[in-house]
């Protein structure tokens, strides 16, 4: 990063770089994304065993962002993602953004929006706390825990739709207005990324506010999501399925446990829901295991 894109990443929590990839680059990458998308229609969308996709007006619009799908179809379909996932313009970037360990958590995904598909609620933020992905600055280095990285295979002009962000959002100290969040009272803060074909957009996943506009372009968009993170997060993917504790450890070291000790013998994750206990000292001074009905009563201090 030089110095401009420093400022401008730490100034408004997102980047976009230029005709990353030459037009023949972008035209390999659509037509892979193409043939993978007949092929899933083909097979019936229910078929999956790797989670959501999407389908609307006939095609995919979206894939899984928990599995790499686009990593591990058959070359060459494959090749040219693959080539993305280590590309020197974004290893150079990421080495400041999180850190020289990082390393892929979840993805790639498709998002391959039509007319009429709707957008998506304003989300992150940093509000909950959620360290896993917070931005920090210290010793006048910075850091994120969490970057997305979309590469963009078709033009997001002005109007268009598609990624939507609050700038500076990664740095509020307040939380965001349901107003906002849901599109009722937004364009006063809320802007539309602009893009076109060949362009890489970084940004602050989970610290940033951000969310999705309705598509409203004639031709489809095209975005292929790849989720980094520091080297010690473990957001999703496969770390969700290798967190509890049997599975973690050993059903041999679990076996007999109390559920307060199994509750700490979970495996690193942190895209939990309401599966992960966390534990509580009552007032007769026993250590209970506490089920997580909120996300939010892990990280907060104030749990009520």
């Amino acid at each position: 990063m030089d110095e401009r894109e420093r400022y401008f990443w730490d100034l408004t929590g997102y980047l976009v770089v230029r005709d990353v990839l030459t037009k023949d680059e972008v035209q390999e990458a659509n037509e892979a994304i193409d043939d993978y998308s007949k092929q899933l229609l083909r097979e019936g969308m229910d078929n999956s065993d790797r989670g959501k996709r999407k389908v609307f007006g006939g095609k995919v619009v979206r894939t899984d962002n928990a599995y790499p799908e686009f990593l591990r179809i058959p070359e060459p379909l494959s090749t040219p993602f693959r080539k993305m996932l280590v590309h020197p313009a974004i290893v150079t970037r990421l080495r400041e953004m999180c850190g020289k360990g990082f390393r892929l958590d979840h993805g790639p995904e498709l998002i391959a929006h039509t007319r009429g598909v709707e957008g998506l609620r304003l989300h992150g933020s940093g509000n909950r706390h959620k360290p896993y992905v917070a931005y920090h600055h210290q010793g006048g280095d910075s850091f994120c825990g969490g970057v997305t990285v979309s590469w963009q295979f078709a033009i997001a002009g002005q109007g268009d739709g598609g990624f939507a962000y609050v700038s500076g959002s990664h740095k509020s100290k307040f939380h965001m207005p349901d107003d906002l969040k849901y599109f009722r009272d937004h364009k006063f803060a809320v802007r539309q990324a602009e893009v076109r074909a060949g362009d890489v957009l970084f940004f602050m996943d989970g610290a940033q506010t951000h969310g999705t506009f309705p598509w409203k372009a004639a031709h489809q968009r095209r975005s292929v999501l790849y989720k980094y993170t520091s080297r010690a997060s473990s957001r999703s993917g496969i770390a969700e399925n290798l967190a509890p504790p049997e599975t973690y450890w050993d059903e041999t070291v679990t076996e007999g446990m109390t559920d307060a000790q199994k509750a700490v013998m979970w495996g690193p994750y942190s895209n939990f829901h309401e599966e992960l206990p966390y534990l509580d000292v009552q007032e007769n001074g026993a250590v209970e295991s506490v089920e997580c009905t909120d996300p939010r009563d892990i990280w907060s201090d104030n749990r009520g």
